[in-house]
């Protein structure tokens, strides 16, 4: 398999703008009228719903995170003020989750607003005489790419009750479709967005460090790709999209694009950050973390021990601080290489190419401190040392949760309390239903 010989740090810099009250004439970028972006927009224009959609994908993350985190066991969110953290989510005796609460009306209609400006892009970027074809690519396929995450973000949320993948006329959206024809729609819009990135040309004015090109904004679309070829148990197609994405089985893990925050006026600082040792609103990572992790194995780290332990009336209690996003301004990941190099490990027990899946499990181990692995070479061993290096490495970011469901195994997550429940899903916000 052709490996990416280079390394490349992608960021998603934060554009420094606020969807109210801006210097900058950037229109209302929460629900841009068709007519501000229609009339034959400037580079300039389309520039700005570019970055407009960029800094709109940040909001409500730490939502999604914590969704996703609590569930999937990995973390508990102590908050004096918003006890559903741990009723609701950890399913406490007759705690259900309701489509009306915060915890999936919040995140939906965020990753939805950011849809929207990309729908917007998209027709602005079509219908404009003000820019090249090769310009006009560009940003169409900025467009779907992103789209198509965002999508994705909110089907993690909702797996078998589906999503809209249509609403490009918000006055009359598409249905709400099932779960696997919702990730076709996202794997199709994929590969539209490579169709467009592929040959396009523009520079984006943005502090992107190296992701402000199309050839690199191609390499993003592909990891994404990547990632949902697995989730549709597309193995082989999950290869070739690492082979044209930035994975790299030798290069440094944390290569990759990343939400970016700042002290600067109108940005953003990092909602997921808490400091250590903190009272009151904490997050805590879940007993099992420290439990369950191998001796030597460095990833403890994420997890630091407390000077005291954290425990609320609920019956919860833990003594590590949740230690991923170290500073108010450390950056969140999209997708990252090591991400890369485990979809490529579980590609490769899939395929039954052991080999090739032991070494890439081994470039982890040993990043890691551990030995390399001496357990039995057969699909279900490997698989379970698959999910324990993704456990681990991706700790926190977003994918236990994912992971355990689609390999049937969140009868195997730990239960806190006698009456807690493991959730498989969100109900749709009442809006949708």
């Amino acid at each position: 398999m052709k490996k990416n010989n280079h390394i490349q740090t992608i960021f998603f810099a934060a554009a420094i703008i606020c969807f109210s009250a801006c210097k900058k004439d950037y229109g209302n970028l929460n629900g841009p009228t068709v007519e501000q972006y229609q009339n034959n927009a400037t580079v300039a224009q389309l520039n700005n719903l570019v970055s407009g959609t960029e800094s709109g994908m940040r909001n409500s993350i730490a939502f999604y995170l914590d969704d996703l985190g609590t569930i999937g066991r990995e973390l508990y969110h102590f908050s004096t003020s918003e006890p559903r953290y741990v009723t609701d989510l950890l399913g406490a005796s007759s705690a259900t989750l309701s489509g009306s609460n915060f915890y999936i009306t919040t995140p939906w209609a965020s990753r939805y607003r950011v849809v929207k400006n990309c729908n917007t892009l998209i027709d602005a970027a079509n219908n404009t005489t003000l820019a090249t074809d090769a310009q006009k690519k560009a940003y169409t396929g900025f467009a779907k790419t992103i789209e198509a995450y965002q999508l994705l973000m909110n089907l993690n949320l909702t797996d078998s009750n589906g999503i809209r993948v249509d609403v490009t006329d918000p006055d009359n959206p598409g249905p709400i479709v099932d779960y696997n024809t919702a990730l076709t729609s996202i794997s199709s819009l994929l590969d539209d967005g490579k169709s467009d990135l592929t040959g396009a040309d523009v520079e984006f004015p943005l502090a992107w460090n190296t992701i402000s090109n199309a050839p690199s904004l191609l390499q993003l679309n592909r990891a994404l790709a990547a990632r949902v070829d697995v989730y549709q148990q597309k193995w082989s197609d999950a290869l070739t999209a690492l082979d044209e994405s930035f994975f790299n089985l030798n290069g440094d893990f944390a290569t990759g694009v990343y939400h970016i925050f700042g002290t600067g006026l109108g940005d953003q600082l990092n909602p997921v950050f808490i400091p250590q040792n903190q009272n009151g609103e904490v997050r805590v990572a879940h007993p099992s973390y420290a439990a369950d992790i191998k001796t030597g194995d460095d990833r403890i780290n994420k997890a630091t021990l407390r000077l005291t332990t954290a425990s609320i009336p609920a019956g919860l209690s833990s003594n590590r601080d949740v230690w991923v996003y170290t500073s108010s301004t450390s950056p969140i990941p999209i997708i990252r290489n090591e991400e890369l190099i485990l979809i490529y490990a579980e590609a490769n027990i899939q395929l039954n190419n052991f080999d090739d899946a032991i070494t890439a499990l081994n470039i982890i181990r040993a990043k890691h401190g551990l030995s390399n692995y001496s357990g039995a070479q057969t699909q279900s061993a490997l698989i379970d040392e698959m999910l324990y290096e993704r456990r681990y490495s991706l700790y926190f970011e977003g994918h236990r949760w994912i992971d355990m469901r689609r390999y049937n195994r969140l009868n195997q997550l730990p239960l806190d309390r006698p009456d807690d429940n493991v959730w498989s899903e969100f109900p749709l916000p009442v809006t949708e239903q």
